[in-house]
């Protein structure tokens, strides 16, 4: 039984229909089939629904494989593996394995801000989807931004932090099992990164000033680690309250799109020892800009050596 009414439906973009998922965050868009064969004006029209829904939700594209799914994101830009954990031969694809130590994202956070110029887009392809539980919960940062009281915008505004990969993984997680900590030691901190990004950026294509937080941040710069855990927790709950979000019961070969810029995401971990395995094509970004013109900066990152590793894995697989 369909719910779509009138009210419901985005016909504003071009040819795309899309259905409102929640009241702040969120569109389905119905009837397409996603492929880097797209017409030119089809990845416009997404381009554009994505600044103004912030994530976009897919049914059915059992068509798409590893190869089709890394043909598509690279309609949207440059597209990068992740900087310390492996990808599956012969592809730039982030793979999330609940079976495996590192699979579950199951804090709030943005992609990769522990680098300067984080990533602007990623799109999430749902391999092997559980048969309950394991849906994912996105938040809109901008609205969250709008919503301060203007005293704590003005706070905000003036606000830098650390972000790195070296966070503290189990700060927010009730029990971590050893496999996962061993993973997040041995493969997602191999090489450390930190970045500094203003705590409030301005959108590169909306305008929007949105919050930029998440479980990568480390601390405030300029103030001790107790008066950044406060800031940092104060500010970090008005993203995640629960009108801000929206949450996504996932189906086999669902695919989501997300503004990194604009967003954080939680995967809850509620499925058990069931099988869930997702994989992400990763679209390169640019510095934030804060309100005052300054770019987001680097503080840390590995040896060249390291990076030439990277860089060596990018264009193998480009």
């Amino acid at each position: 039984m369909s719910h779509d009414t009138s009210s419901s439906i985005d016909t504003s973009i071009g040819d795309l229909r899309i259905r409102r998922v929640a009241g702040h965050i969120g569109g389905e868009v119905q009837d397409i089939k996603l492929g880097g064969d797209l017409p030119a004006h089809v990845i416009e029209q997404l381009n554009n629904a994505l600044v103004k829904h912030k994530v976009l939700f897919f049914r059915g594209q059992k068509h798409l494989d590893d190869r089709k799914h890394q043909a598509f994101g690279a309609r949207f830009g440059r597209t990068v593996a992740h900087p310390t954990v492996p990808s599956p031969q012969g592809t730039k694809l982030f793979e999330l394995d609940a079976s495996k130590g590192g699979g579950r994202a199951d804090s709030w956070h943005t992609d990769v801000t522990f680098v300067d110029a984080f990533p602007k887009i990623s799109i999430l392809r749902g391999v092997t989807i559980p048969a309950y539980g394991g849906d994912t919960v996105w938040a809109n940062t901008a609205v969250a931004y709008q919503r301060l009281p203007a005293h704590l915008k003005q706070l905000a505004d003036s606000l830098w932090a650390i972000h790195g990969n070296d966070y503290d993984y189990g700060a927010d997680r009730v029990q971590v099992e050893e496999e996962r900590l061993r993973h997040h030691r041995n493969v997602f901190v191999s090489a450390i990164y930190e970045a500094e990004h203003p705590v409030v950026h301005v959108h590169p294509v909306s305008g929007e000033r949105a919050l930029l937080l998440g479980h990568f941040v480390k601390k405030l710069v300029g103030l001790s680690s107790t008066e950044s855990a406060r800031i940092f927790e104060l500010l970090q709950n008005r993203v995640t309250r629960l009108e801000n979000t929206v949450r996504w019961s996932w189906q086999q070969d669902d695919v989501a799109i997300w503004d990194n810029r604009a967003t954080q995401h939680f995967a809850i971990n509620d499925y058990g020892t069931q099988p869930r395995l997702v994989r992400r094509v990763t679209v390169h970004g640019e510095p934030a800009v804060a309100l005052d013109g300054q770019r987001s900066r680097t503080r840390v990152r590995p040896e060249a050596t390291n990076d030439a590793r990277i860089d060596e894995l990018i264009s193998a697989t480009a």
